[in-house]
């Protein structure tokens, strides 16, 4: 039978109680029963099929009659209830365009047509600058009829261009981001277009995309390189043993230059004892030198000697912050040192963005412990034979206070020295314009022989 129901009628139900008569023919007396095989329908389908269907050999018609008159009804409910809908909503949309059509017409009005005057609005709450030129129009003029489709004049000027932090150029109404910028730093006059960027102990190059962005914008060729154990190496820092190991990547990177090509090597942090070391080893590839916030060691001295010499009133946050591991056990020597995540924005970035704190939070590995010891061997005329410049980064910087940038400086001076105000230890997060300014300018300075 399959998923089929078999429906009888109320006569034939009645006749297969009373026993059957057989004919001579062996036929039985009653006529051909009527049968129905009805298929399985979906309960959700019953409602509206199943009234509609009835079985064949009825008792009555009548009541058949009565079932497809009901449907009728309730199908004509059905269509008067959606009439009704449908006429519901096309009212609710003409209030809707009436309203809209309404509030034009009161905006226009306080507008005149083919005028220049001031809008009744401003654009924005932030400073407006005043311009050369005339405030425009804050709709356009309008052809046609209001009631019609609103076909504005095309407008010669925008609206009054607003900056919170710079004054529009009174030669250059239409101001771009970070035009100005571009006008004052010029950089025909560099020796090389070139730079090369060493991160910070525990950061990786993740950290200068700002820089990177602002530097290549003005024309240079970019360089950051992730020391071995820091950003996406999958290198264990724990099991770097020396200083040559961890500044391998950067060592490989002067190795593919060319012969005749020089770059401007810039190092943060420990990143500075890194570049030291490559100075030493690549003289000739390296035009200039730039230190910010970062160890400027000394022939014969260690990180570590370095930052021992910090004032006692630094060592107590110094302390909490950093944390020893210890991958051979305790009665050895510390592997690497990790960072308290709890205390990284009062310690490295106080000055800086929430999303770039995030960023070094869940981005910040563990620095190698035997580089920060190992002492650093260099000569005056490999490391001494190319241009230093350091920058400062000032009073918010807890990690290398300012009183300690000056002793390094002191003992081991450079050629000239620049200032970062406000920025924390990360100038490339809380001062990426300031920091591009001065790395721009460095690049231009000219060499001593043609001074």
């Amino acid at each position: 039978m399959g998923n089929s129901l078999r429906c009888i009628s109320q006569d034939q139900e009645q006749n297969q109680k009373k026993p059957t008569v057989v004919n001579g023919g062996g036929e039985s007396s009653n006529s051909e029963k009527h049968v129905r095989r009805l298929s399985l329908i979906p309960s959700f389908r019953r409602r509206t099929l199943l009234p509609s269907l009835s079985c064949a050999g009825s008792s009555t018609s009548g009541s058949s009659t009565s079932k497809k008159g009901g449907v009728k009804t309730k199908k004509k409910i059905r269509e008067r209830h959606h009439q009704e809908h449908h006429h519901h909503d096309n009212e609710k949309d003409s209030r809707i365009q009436e309203q809209t059509l309404a509030a034009t017409n009161v905006l226009f009005s306080q507008t005149p047509r083919n005028s220049n005057s001031a809008p009744p609005f401003r654009r924005s709450t932030s400073v407006v600058y005043p311009s050369s030129q005339p405030p425009p129009s804050a709709v356009a003029a309008v052809t046609g009829s209001v009631s019609g489709v609103l076909t504005p004049k095309k407008s010669t000027c925008g609206f009054v261009r607003s900056s919170s932090n710079r004054q529009r150029s009174s030669t250059d109404p239409v101001l771009k981001p970070n035009q100005l910028l571009d006008k004052e730093l010029k950089v025909e006059g560099a020796d090389t277009k070139r730079f090369v960027l060493v991160h910070g102990g525990g950061f990786g190059a993740w950290c200068w995309y700002k820089t990177i962005t602002l530097l290549e914008k003005h024309g240079f060729q970019v360089d950051a390189v992730d020391l071995t154990g820091s950003g996406v190496s999958s290198f264990d820092t724990n099991n770097i043993t020396s200083l040559a190991q961890y500044v391998k990547p950067l060592l490989h990177f002067f190795d593919t230059l060319k012969p005749t090509e020089k770059v401007i090597l810039v190092g943060h942090d420990f990143g500075g004892a890194c570049m030291s070391y490559a100075m030493e080893m690549f003289p000739s590839k390296i035009s200039k030198a730039v230190f910010i916030s970062a160890a400027m060691l000394a022939n014969g001295q260690s990180t570590l000697d370095l930052f021992n010499q910090q004032p006692e009133s630094s060592h107590d946050l110094m302390e909490q912050v950093h944390l020893f591991l210890y991958a051979n056990g305790k009665k050895s020597s510390p592997t690497a040192v990790d960072f308290d995540r709890s205390l990284l924005r009062d310690f490295f970035f106080n000055q800086s963005p929430p999303k770039d704190v995030a960023l070094a939070s869940v981005s910040m590995r563990p620095i190698p412990f035997a580089p920060v010891i190992e002492k650093l061997h260099v000569s005056e005329k490999n490391y001494g034979s190319i241009r230093r410049f350091y920058i400062k980064t000032m009073e918010d910087d807890y990690a290398v206070p300012v009183c300690f940038q000056d002793a390094m400086i002191k003992s081991n001076p450079p050629e000239q020295v620049f200032q970062l105000k406000g920025s924390d230890h990360a100038p490339f997060f809380s001062r990426p314009q300031s920091l591009n300014r001065i790395l721009v300018e460095i690049s231009q300075i000219p060499s001593k022989k043609s001074s």
